[in-house]
């Protein structure tokens, strides 16, 4: 384990594997970087995982939670391995987004996962502020048991039972300081000025998205999709295609990082 220092965070960083490419991840909001440890070591090369500031074990500065913040901490820990490829899920997607539409050749290849978001405001401001509420204040187990029986979770876990354990190993790191920090300053914000400014990253974009997601809108994988000249999109039509799809998905993740 080691760190990555920016001018206001100190970043928490883990790498798996080795050689050839070089992968930085990225996390979704509220997550840690081991959001996706259980999938690395089936992806060959080195996988560079990191916890955004106020996530995880990275330290969380008082502000500074607006995507061009992360995207800050993307670029920084990408430069420190030499990541040549970037993957994102969700937020982590978002930071990704913002930073090649400023830098569209910052890397080689791109994975974007349920990416969330594009030039306009978030669409479930009042959701995330629940989310936000339900950790202030709290200690890392009841915050977790806090948000793990929130009514919106509850009734998606009715539909898809092992999402509740998946979740709880995904908040095993929870930041209860800078989780909520970063969720007020998010939700003002957006990844990109201009979706257009898109169409300069010929980098070839691996895009997964689903259907009936109100979190990560189905439309904006579409969307990235058209906009990005070498984008591929893989739409699923449920939540429940997209689960049992994971083997497939990582295999084509696999197979799109070492082409």
């Amino acid at each position: 384990m080691a760190e990555v220092q920016t001018e206001d965070a100190t970043l928490h960083v883990e790498v798996d594997g080795e050689g050839s490419p070089v992968t930085l991840l990225a996390h979704g909001l509220t997550n840690s970087c081991r959001e996706l440890a259980m999938l690395t070591p089936m992806v060959s090369g080195t996988k560079v995982r990191f916890c955004f500031r106020g996530h995880g074990h990275s330290s969380s500065p008082e502000r500074g939670y607006r995507f061009s913040d992360f995207a800050r901490d993307v670029d920084a820990v990408a430069a420190a391995y030499g990541a040549e490829n970037g993957c994102g899920t969700s937020l982590g997607a978002g930071a990704i987004t913002h930073l090649i539409a400023h830098r569209p050749d910052r890397f080689a290849k791109l994975v974007l996962l349920l990416p969330a978001g594009l030039d306009r405001p978030f669409q479930y401001r009042e959701r995330m502020l629940r989310t936000a509420h339900l950790i202030d204040g709290k200690s890392v187990q009841e915050a977790v048991r806090a948000i793990l029986e929130d009514p919106d979770r509850v009734a998606n876990y009715d539909q898809f039972p092992f999402l509740r354990e998946l979740d709880r190993q995904n908040l095993e790191n929870l930041n209860t300081v800078g989780v909520p920090r970063a969720i007020r300053e998010i939700i003002e914000d957006w990844p990109l000025d201009d979706r257009e400014d898109l169409r300069k990253v010929s980098a070839p974009t691996l895009i997964i998205a689903r259907e009936g997601d109100p979190i990560h809108p189905a439309e904006v994988g579409r969307i990235l999709a058209d906009v990005m000249p070498n984008a591929e999109l893989l739409m699923f039509g449920s939540g429940s295609s997209i689960y049992d799809a994971i083997p497939a998905i990582v295999a084509r993740v696999r197979s799109f990082l070492a082409s």
